[in-house]
């Protein structure tokens, strides 16, 4: 019985506190970059497709290792894995901060990936491990995604303030103190969980999981740089086959990389269904909406970084208010009403353009961040109780690869959306007469634009940069559209489809460790 669990103490919730410091940094990871990118084109030069590389390789690297990180964690302990990730991300980002050209800083980024895939599944399975009372651990996992949030809300503005003094690369080192911090106070601070009878962990798994993801990959960033072409359908039908192949030998282990069972569950399904395709908006917007600010608007990084913390802010209070909300309204309801909120306020957002100013993109983000908080914290809650204790690091690693690999794809989706709008656009409105290497500018990105036409800024070029900002209001009303089109549907499907009160196991069935993993035998 829920009832009969232990409460946690003043230990659990001081390790929260400490848990709290890579959930912020990882988002603070997300959010300065964007803030940093016309710093780091206008220094390193990379083209559109490398600054795209450059965003969302360390979403997609997360991605791709969140699974194997979760299972290892389980295997070796939570609190060890969390270490050892700290320390590499700390080394990772003293190497990205001094990143001399684009491949560098896309191979450290892909580096801190891997590293921050270590810390995610470890925060939440000890979190799950920590509160095991169902009240306190939907409180505790609303502060951990509040955490994120806050990252987000702190990153711009300390961001901000560090880019006005400093060199793009000064937003990375900024996570090397925090890392010190939690090497020192997590022996002291938090307990070690792992699986007593762990079995085996599958290399052979583990490469397929990765040669599924990553052609994936691959294609998006083809597609969005030269369309579709034979050589992206090729990747997307080998990562399809991987994928098969890797499902197929999950169920044929005994200690699967992958813990396939819980999909059995409606709830579990389209909880993580809808939680991949609502951040998957989130992760497009997050991107237009700093680049709104800073080139279309003209912001400083600073004042930007302002503007862009009541979105963040309002995230964590939607997530703190979701867990209330569910005593008296059932889960599915809250996240239906929630998305309703973010559908609304993705239509607020679909009407800015170069002269409307802030209020309608800074309403639009409240409402869209305060709506996708319901969706983020009730499913990660269902999907780590869905799961037995010693198993919480693979099942919250389930919930973080959707988040993650939403939030990436999003760039790499809507975000080739919002691209191609640009481009087709841009190409009739440019004004003739200008120069070659300036119209080239103007064709590739708005960032490329506005660094081509920095130096003139008269004349054509003038001419050209408003043109420029135009096509990508343009482009950014048509993904607000689509995202606006995608969380409607979402909100629909959630209402009818997920169970009366959110659970993942039916209640009169077995327990959800016996109903996801099958019988003891």
């Amino acid at each position: 019985m829920a009832s009969a669990a232990p409460r946690a103490g003043t230990r659990e919730w001081i390790g929260l506190a400490v848990l709290a410091l890579p959930t912020i940094l990882l988002a603070l990871d997300f959010t300065v970059l964007h803030l940093a990118l016309p710093q780091l084109s206008a220094d390193l030069g990379p083209s559109s497709t490398q600054q795209l590389w450059i965003l969302d390789v360390y979403g997609f690297m997360i991605a791709g290792f969140l699974i194997t990180m979760g299972t290892l964690g389980d295997r070796i302990g939570r609190r060890r894995l969390l270490m050892i990730g700290a320390a590499a991300f700390g080394l990772a980002s003293v190497a990205a901060a001094y990143a001399s050209d684009p491949a560098m800083l896309i191979a450290t980024r892909a580096l801190l990936g891997v590293a921050g895939a270590t810390l995610m599944p470890s925060t939440l399975a000890l979190i799950t491990n920590m509160f095991l009372d169902p009240r306190q651990r939907g409180f505790a996992v609303a502060v951990w995604l509040s955490c994120f949030s806050a990252g987000g809300a702190v990153g711009p503005l300390i961001g901000g303030v560090v880019l006005e003094w400093f060199w793009w690369g000064a937003v990375f080192l900024m996570g090397v103190p925090v890392m010190v911090l939690l090497l020192v106070a997590a022996p002291f601070l938090l307990p070690e969980y792992r699986d007593p009878r762990p079995g085996r962990l599958d290399l052979f798994s583990v490469a397929l999981s990765l040669a599924t993801i990553l052609p994936a990959i691959w294609a998006f960033k083809k597609a969005a740089e030269d369309g579709w072409s034979a050589a992206v359908l090729v990747a997307l039908a080998a990562g399809a086959v991987f994928g098969w192949v890797f499902v197929r030998r999950q169920r044929t282990l005994t200690s699967p990389l992958m813990d396939l069972g819980l999909f059995r569950f409606r709830a579990f399904s389209i909880g993580l269904g809808a939680l991949l395709l609502g951040t998957l908006t989130l992760g497009a917007f997050v991107l237009l909406f700093a680049q709104y600010l800073q080139l279309v608007l003209e912001l400083s990084p600073a004042r930007a970084g302002l503007w862009m913390a009541p979105y963040a802010l309002a995230n964590i209070a939607g997530a703190m208010v979701a867990p209330v909300l569910t005593a008296r309204i059932s889960k599915p309801r809250v996240i239906a009403g929630g998305l309703l909120v973010a559908a609304a306020g993705y239509g607020v957002f679909s009407l800015v353009g170069v002269e409307t100013g802030l209020l309608p993109a800074v309403l639009g983000s409240v409402l869209i961040t305060v709506g996708l908080s319901p969706l983020m914290v009730l499913v990660i809650d269902l999907v780590i109780s869905s799961a037995p204790k010693e198993k919480s690091g693979s099942a919250s690693s389930l919930s973080e690869t959707c988040s993650e690999l939403g939030m990436a794809l999003g760039v790499a989706t809507l975000g080739a959306v919002g691209t191609a709008v640009y481009r087709h656009t841009v190409t009739g409105d440019l004004p003739s007469g200008l120069p070659d290497e300036l119209r080239t500018a103007a064709r590739d990105s708005l960032a490329s634009a506005a660094a081509a036409a920095e130096p003139a800024r008269n004349g054509a070029a003038a001419g050209a940069l408003e043109t420029a900002k135009d096509a990508f209001a343009t482009g950014l009303v048509s993904v607000s559209l689509l995202s606006m089109a995608v969380v409607l549907v979402l909100a629909a499907v959630v209402a009818l489809f997920l169970g009366p009160d959110g659970e993942a196991v039916p209640p009169e069935g077995d327990s959800a460790a016996e109903a996801a993993h099958g019988s003891p035998g």
